[in-house]
């Protein structure tokens, strides 16, 4: 059984940095197409970025484009985000999702098969 598990969630200030981490467990990483989603309090989950199985190629949303990095760590199973230049409209809940399909929208959670229970991430101004 799949699982994964997010880390690196916390408060900074606008401006700061963190990195989430997100452990797969249970299978290879490269078996699946890998994403980070976000939820706010009254908000829809909304996707962040992507990337597929080998790394090459990476897909941002466009208000963290040039701010957030995704990247994979296939001998640690481990899928990063790099998130630089916070802002306030940034904090959220933070979710980690894998999927088995080909040719998937990466937008949609609908397209996902397992997620994360979330990583609580506060950007304060």
């Amino acid at each position: 059984q799949v699982q994964l598990l997010e880390s690196g969630g916390g408060s900074v200030q606008a401006g700061g940095t963190l990195r989430l981490s997100c452990k797969v467990s249970g299978r290879n990483i490269v078996e699946y197409y890998m994403a980070w989603f976000r939820q706010a309090p009254g908000k829809e989950r909304e996707a962040v970025a992507s990337i597929t199985r080998d790394g090459e190629s990476p897909a941002y949303t466009t208000s963290v484009h040039g701010r957030f990095i995704i990247s994979l760590d296939n001998p640690r199973n481990t899928v990063y985000l790099q998130m630089n230049s916070l802002l306030p409209e940034d904090s959220a809940m933070y979710f980690c999702a894998a999927s088995s399909a080909y040719g998937l929208n990466w937008l949609r959670p609908s397209s996902y098969d397992y997620w994360g229970q979330g990583t609580q991430v506060t950007v304060s101004s």
